[in-house]
């Protein structure tokens, strides 16, 4: 059967077997005028004044107020650019209101991930910024002489946030709702944190307590620890004002929520559970899934696998297919790799007990192989087949489970498929097993339908 393979650069379709069972979200359509939606969801916000008359009480107070617009990375795709985007209806408003130029920042919330390129900059960000001189800039979580002290959370996390937002009148948040991993969505809160705290700031947010809490996981916000502990962040910092989407599969948007922190990502969180859980029959023997978007690199490839346990039956297969796009590091920090390759020479127990060691010294990006431990909790790791083309035919002993590549020359993703689903037939001596596709990859969370 063919399917849309949205990781093919090429737009070809993806061959699986006949007998895969295809799983999907339900997502909304896309707003007919997003750019009018953008426009009113401005204009009459939730539970918060209009983004004008907010903008104009700041100034008021002072003639000279600055403000700030914090942007995702490129590892989210968020509408900056073109019809519809959310960054220049902002940047509009601020400028007829009354506020300079030069009092004006894009500050990209890069969390613990690298700084973005001048060139990945400016293929997110919509032409009319930069015609109008808008400065932007990167936060970066090492450079301590820009980060603000604001204490600590109640959990004892150290709180310093980047101080070009501290220092802002007017503090705005802007990203995308999806599911995530860890911390219920995304959107919201997460501007703030992680994206704009200190590295140390990680040491306990995202530390092996918090990320092996059995509520850090996708689509749930009560009693999340970490969803709690990045809200406990962004109260500290201030946010005056919030403009978060959704899209589709296409990257349409479907709806925008702007407003109050809280209401309004808790709108959108309500609009993404009722369709990105998908119910499905039962657990399959083998689970094909990609990495989507978010999938840059081999780290930001983890959040497919993690979505995937509930399709996956105790000691089955996942066969995982990506497009790693980061020109500058197709697998991660150098401190990811690092604990990477005790995972792949050890076992999960093993690490997650590492992990919760007092003698173990946190590291930074730790908390991404914390959830690949996750998956190697349900399936062992030589059950893991992967594929990515920036990485074949490379030296990826330090990764855990098998590179398809060394099982076949062909760059081609559905005889890449069909080369894994072939040994593993003949490892389990058996042509009957049971194939699901989650053709949503990281994005949606199956469950089995009691």
């Amino acid at each position: 059967m063919l399917v849309h393979n949205p990781i093919d650069s090429q737009g070809k379709k993806l061959e699986l077997p006949e007998h895969t069972t295809v799983y999907a979200m339900k997502a909304p359509k896309a707003l007919s005028d997003p750019k009018q939606a953008v426009s009113e969801a401005l204009a009459n916000p939730i539970a918060s004044d209009s983004f004008q008359s907010i903008a104009k009480a700041k100034l008021d107070a002072n003639p000279q107020a600055k403000a700030v617009i914090v942007i995702s990375d490129n590892t989210r795709p968020v509408p900056y650019k073109g019809e519809g985007n959310i960054l220049v209806p902002l940047l509009e408003v601020l400028l007829e209101t009354g506020y300079k130029k030069e009092n004006l920042t894009v500050l990209i919330a890069t969390g613990t991930h690298r700084p973005m390129t001048d060139d990945e900059i400016e293929r997110i960000i919509d032409p009319w910024v930069f015609e109008h001189g808008i400065a932007i800039i990167n936060h970066d979580c090492k450079e301590d002489d820009n980060l603000t002290y604001l204490g600590k959370t109640d959990r004892g996390s150290e709180v310093k946030i980047n101080s070009l937002y501290m220092q802002a009148d007017l503090k705005i948040l802007t990203g995308l709702v999806e599911s995530h991993f860890m911390a219920g969505v995304s959107g919201g809160r997460k501007s703030v944190c992680p994206g704009l705290i200190s590295e140390h700031g990680t040491f306990l947010f995202h530390g092996a307590d918090l990320m092996g809490h059995k509520n850090s996981c996708d689509l749930l916000l009560d009693g999340n620890p970490v969803h709690e502990e990045s809200l406990a962040f962004a109260k500290m910092a201030g946010v005056d004002f919030i403009i978060n989407v959704t899209l589709d599969h296409a990257f349409n948007i479907t709806g925008v929520f702007a407003g109050d922190l809280e209401a309004a990502h808790q709108e959108a969180f309500e609009m993404v559970k009722g369709y990105a859980k998908i119910p499905i029959k039962e657990e399959a023997d083998i689970v094909i899934t990609h990495g989507g978007f978010v999938g840059i690199n081999h780290y930001q490839s983890a959040k497919a696998a993690f979505a995937a346990i509930g399709a996956i039956k105790k000691d089955g297969y996942l066969i995982s297919i990506s497009n790693f796009t980061d020109k500058k590091d197709v697998v991660g920090s150098v401190m990811y790799k690092t604990v990477l390759s005790i995972l792949a020479l050890t076992s999960a127990e093993e690490l997650v007990t590492l992990l919760h060691s007092k003698d173990w010294p946190f590291m930074p990006d730790q908390w991404q192989v914390q959830k690949w431990a996750s998956v190697f909790e349900k399936i062992p790791l030589d059950h893991y087949y992967y594929y990515a083309p920036q990485i074949a035919g490379k030296n990826n002993s330090g990764l855990p489970g098998i590179d398809v590549s060394s099982l076949t020359q062909s760059t081609d993703y559905s005889e890449v498929i069909r080369k894994a689903i072939e040994q593993i037939e003949k490892r389990e001596q058996r042509k009957d097993l049971k194939v699901l596709y989650l053709s949503d990859g990281p994005y949606a969370i199956p469950y089995v339908e009691q």
